[in-house]
């Protein structure tokens, strides 16, 4: 650190301009877990808003402004620490805005994409700040992109939806006379985070840690790893797809069906294909859970969400109906006893190496948070996910509820697999769904043939 931007530091924490609070519970997985460094451009979350009407490089700026005074994460970034880095918190935000005319061949398709990865891909710095950035894309009259980054320290995928719905409310509110700020969360991520510390008393931990030493004894791996540690390290692709509408009715039946949720037929169903894919039958995956449980929460944006480990055994002998009760009744379990990812790590006394979850290989997500399409007179918005920042992964799925559709997005680790492996897997899981839809009651082995 510069001699002169410690003297402004000093200047800054006495004229309460900025203030220092402890890492939350999830900040401190970055830190102390993750096999790849906290400023690791694989740590940043993606998302595209698809905005149709006329709304303004200067509106967009206004409605921004607005949102970063109401939201704090916005104005938040790291201090390094002895131990470890500290929460540092401006008072006053800045509003991190660019806008650029697409020409027609960049306006689609993959082409689009790849002018996003680059929005996406640039890294933050951690101390400086802001860790977000805003990139307005006109594609043409009344159609804009606007590409969303933010780094995983201060978001998760719930920050999305209220991203969107903070900045249609802010722009709303510059309409209307006298215009004016919104009105402030009634809980900051702070103040969530000190009350989440104190929560955690050492005798519930240790009760619970107990469970998690059984349940997760001689944890299997999928796959071998490379040995060269920079192979291991560094960000994953992305690869999206769908099921239709027809597959995703089937599938809901199915979970009707059987008395499981959504969640669990998806997972049960992903369970299968890694076994057949990888000729493992021993799965543990790492979902996340949206850790939001007060109310006063929900409109706050900041990493909140939790991960939780979830082991099951592949038994291709079995009817599917009979495996997902068995993911089923083992979820709950995992859920009802989760505990901060951190806590987790220490007590099973497992350290993160480079590129390398000290737990697991795979993580799986059913995306049901709140992701808003919002209509206005004249305006609309429509959110996209594309990373929910899973660099502690080698391979992730994502699945979204989009209206009548499932969304599918592969997220993989490009030294371990190609996107030709990536859409292989994507067909099976989509195989296997369709056939456990068909025949929940058929030997897992017989519809795998």
């Amino acid at each position: 650190m510069s001699l002169d931007l410690r003297a402004n530091l000093k200047q800054w924490l006495e004229s309460g301009e900025i203030r220092l609070q402890p890492l939350s519970l999830p900040q401190r997985e970055l830190w102390e877990n993750s096999p790849v460094a906290p400023g690791d451009i694989g740590n940043h979350i993606c998302a595209f808003i698809e905005v149709r009407g006329n709304i303004t490089q200067a509106d967009c700026d206004a409605a921004l402004k607005l949102v970063v005074e109401r939201q704090e994460v916005l104005r938040l970034s790291f201090l390094p620490g002895k131990e470890q880095p500290f929460q540092m918190i401006r008072r006053t935000g800045t509003v991190v805005l660019d806008y650029r005319e697409l020409p027609a061949e960049q306006a689609h398709g993959e082409a689009l994409e790849a002018v996003m990865r680059e929005i996406f891909t640039r890294p933050f710095d951690m101390l400086r700040g802001p860790l977000y950035r805003v990139e307005m894309l006109q594609r043409g009259p009344g159609d804009l992109v606007l590409v969303f980054a933010i780094h995983h320290a201060i978001a998760d995928g719930w920050t999305l939806g209220v991203f969107v719905q903070e900045l249609a409310a802010a722009y709303l509110q510059n309409k209307l006379p006298g215009g004016g700020p919104l009105p402030p969360v009634e809980m900051s991520y702070t103040a969530w985070a000190a009350a989440e510390r104190a929560s955690w008393q050492a005798s519930e931990l240790e009760t619970r840690a107990a469970f998690w030493r059984k349940h997760l004894a001689e944890i299997p791996r999928l796959w071998e790893r490379p040995a060269d540690e920079t192979a291991r390290a560094g960000k994953l692709t992305y690869w999206a797809s769908s099921l239709s509408p027809e597959a995703t009715r089937n599938i809901r039946a199915l979970a009707k069906t059987t008395g499981a949720t959504l969640f669990n037929t998806l997972l049960a169903a992903f369970q299968v294909t890694l076994a057949q894919w990888t000729g493992k039958t021993d799965i543990i995956v790492g979902s996340p859970v949206a850790n939001r449980t007060k109310q006063a929460a929900k409109e706050t944006m900041g990493y909140f969400a939790g991960v939780v480990p979830l082991r099951g055994q592949v038994d291709l002998t079995q009817t599917f109906a009979t495996a997902v009760k068995r993911v089923q009744d083992a979820s709950m379990d995992c859920f009802a006893e989760a505990i901060p990812f951190a806590e987790l790590a220490k007590a099973l006394g497992v350290q993160a190496e480079a590129g390398h979850n000290p737990i697991y290989d795979v993580r799986f997500a059913l995306q049901n948070h709140p992701i808003p399409d919002i209509t206005l007179p004249s305006l609309s918005f429509k959110l996209r996910m594309r990373s929910t920042g899973t660099a502690r992964f080698d391979l992730a799925c994502e699945v979204t509820e989009d209206g009548d559709e499932l969304e599918v997005v592969w997220l993989y680790r490009p030294s371990l697999f190609t996107p030709e492996d990536t859409q292989e897997l994507n067909r099976r899981y989509q195989r296997v769904l369709a056939n456990v839809s068909l025949s929940p009651h058929t030997p897992l082995a017989d519809l795998l043939a």
